[in-house]
């Protein structure tokens, strides 16, 4: 009987009950957004097999096509000299629905039950990456096909983000750390990396099935989502996290640096978690100008848009230049190209323990930002003078570039949480990481575009603009950065009367 159990056996089954629950959710949604990046991986990889030299190539018997045309092998439309431009296109149709989507994917998000919505967006990105790769079996060479796929698909991808942030955040409070988010956020270089693996398969035999694969994996992982996701830890008779009631605990007291608008050590999703379906009356979502409104979130998120160009120009166009300046094979190139996640998936970790120990955002992301730009001039000019000064080189340009990125993405929101305006609202985070990485989203559209753009008069055109846009992320958080310095010198001076009161007590 359950009254004969001391009440301690009934907290350690409640406790493990509960973790384990946690463990689940935290897992899935990594699977999730693995999937989610995976299925936009492949693209990158089989440039190069969409435009090559087919010069030492052997001619079909059937050819038809003029013996000095040496890109006989190519895929139409990106056989011509305008291919560069043409592959750009088809990058930005993606990125710039995904930005627009994005915008409008929040306010779904906080309307729709989030496991209907999540499995909907993972079914129908699975379906559209696979009819992008169908396009190599049904022979089709129209520009439009290819770009109204990546619409379909930049639309459909947006269901992901604010979901798994606002599902998380239902489920942990503000006890998690950044090391750990920095864990769950390495679902982003993971998913990069299996995507290069598997397109890498067969992008030199039929790459269509670069494309195939990963979509019926995302489209599985959607069917899996609709049955196992559990949106509420109430749902499952699981303890809601407490956040609100320590919130105002802390607003009350004015003498904990923590209370710091940008200081905050929280992680994004951890704000969520005040928001269960018990907690007194439904909140009501913040407006778009609410949020902008905020102190902190327009910085933020015009840094994230310039550090997201940066990143995702790496994410579109590194395989095609270590294939062209390196001259690797496709799938070599693919394969090396996953270092750069591999850095990344270090440099979200590093940044959150830094963080976290400094309690300082903004100056962490300052600092990898400012070191980003010569590492990335280093690279262009002698990251490619060997394998292993290639391979050092593109980890460490990934843990600093990819660093910020994840950092902003996971802790912007924590440090808005401690605002009166946002109270801990789930539904507020939710818009808030809407538009906050739809800004970042703007710059990953704007990144490839112009790196298609530039590429034509030279690779270090491209890595002369990447270094602009790195400098300008920086300097958009001079601010933020001064800030936290003079929170830094009021906790030391606060630190030191402290020291002298009990070193001579009156």
């Amino acid at each position: 009987m359950r009254s004969s159990l001391a009440p301690g056996i009934w907290f350690l089954r409640a406790f493990s009950r509960d973790s384990w629950f946690r463990g689940f959710i935290l897992l899935l949604t990594f699977l999730i957004y693995v999937c989610y990046h995976m299925s936009r991986k492949p693209i990158s990889i089989i440039k190069s097999r969409l435009h090559q030299n087919c010069s030492d190539i052997v001619r079909p018997i059937n050819d038809t096509h003029d013996l000095n045309d040496t890109t006989w092998c190519s895929w139409s439309p990106f056989d011509k000299d305008d291919y560069k431009e043409l592959l750009g296109a088809v990058d930005n149709a993606f990125l710039v629905a995904y930005a627009i989507g994005m915008f409008i994917s929040g306010i779904f998000g906080e309307r729709l039950p989030l496991r209907y919505y999540l499995s909907a967006g993972m079914v129908l990105s699975g379906l559209f990456t696979s009819l992008f790769g169908l396009g190599y079996f049904w022979n089709i060479h129209m520009l439009w096909y290819f770009v109204l796929i990546q619409i379909c698909n930049g639309l459909v991808q947006t269901t992901g983000w604010p979901s798994v942030v606002t599902c998380v955040g239902n489920w942990f409070g503000k006890g998690k750390r950044g090391f750990i988010m920095g864990i769950w956020n390495s679902h982003t270089s993971v998913g990069n990396i299996l995507g290069s693996l598997i397109a890498g398969v067969w992008v030199n035999q039929h790459w269509g099935l670069s494309f195939i694969v990963p979509g019926i994996i995302t489209a599985v992982m959607g069917v899996i989502t609709f049955l196992f996701l559990i949106e509420y830890p109430e749902d499952v008779d699981c303890t809601p996290p407490q956040h609100h009631d320590d919130l105002e605990k802390e607003r009350d007291n004015p003498e904990d640096p923590v209370n710091s608008p940008y200081s905050s050590r929280e992680s994004s999703v951890d704000i969520a978690a005040s928001s269960s379906k018990e907690q007194g009356p439904e909140p009501e979502a913040i407006s778009f100008l609410g949020a902008l409104k905020i102190p902190g979130v327009i910085e933020f998120s015009l840094c994230l848009l310039f550090a997201k160009l940066v990143s995702y120009t790496f994410l579109y166009w590194l395989p095609l230049y270590i294939f062209n300046v390196a001259h690797f094979s496709a799938k070599e190139a693919g394969d090396l190209s996953t270092l750069f996640d591999v850095g990344g998936i270090i440099g979200g970790i590093m940044a959150g323990l830094i963080s976290d120990y400094t309690n300082g955002r903004a100056t962490t992301c300052c600092v990898m930002l400012i070191l980003a730009a010569p590492m990335m001039f280093l690279y262009n000019y002698i990251g490619q003078n060997g394998i292993t000064s290639s391979i050092v080189m593109l980890i460490i340009c990934g843990v600093l570039v990819n660093g910020p990125y994840a950092l902003i993405t996971t802790a912007v929101s924590a440090d808005l949480g401690t605002h009166e305006s946002l109270k801990g609202n789930a539904k507020a985070l939710s818009t808030v990481t809407a538009i906050i990485d739809g800004t970042g989203s703007i710059g990953a559209a704007l990144g490839p575009l112009l790196a298609g753009l530039i590429s034509p008069t030279g690779w270090n055109n491209v890595f002369y603009m990447l270094i602009s846009a790195d400098i300008l992320a920086c300097l958009l958080l001079c601010r933020l950065v001064y800030k936290e310095i003079l929170a830094w010198k009021t906790a030391r001076s606060r630190n030191s009367g402290s020291s002298l009161a009990l070193t001579h007590p009156r």
